[in-house]
């Protein structure tokens, strides 16, 4: 089973808390605002950390079809 990552960017307000919990996969822009290193997940890892820390919930995981 395989995972994608969902990210609604422009709802993010940039407060780092998805890179402070997910470091590996989740990185500060130069815009000011989170992204996702990749978006194909081969396993959850911390990434369901992030999504369930975001505190606008523009994060979503969901498995890969």
């Amino acid at each position: 089973m395989s995972f994608i990552i969902k990210q609604k960017k422009e709802d993010c307000i940039g407060c780092g808390a998805c890179t402070s919990v997910c470091p590996n996969n989740w990185e500060m822009g130069e815009d000011g605002k989170a992204r996702p290193k990749t978006t194909e997940l081969p396993n959850l890892d911390c990434n369901k950390d992030a999504e369930e820390i975001c505190p606008v919930k523009c994060i979503k995981i969901e498995e890969s079809k």
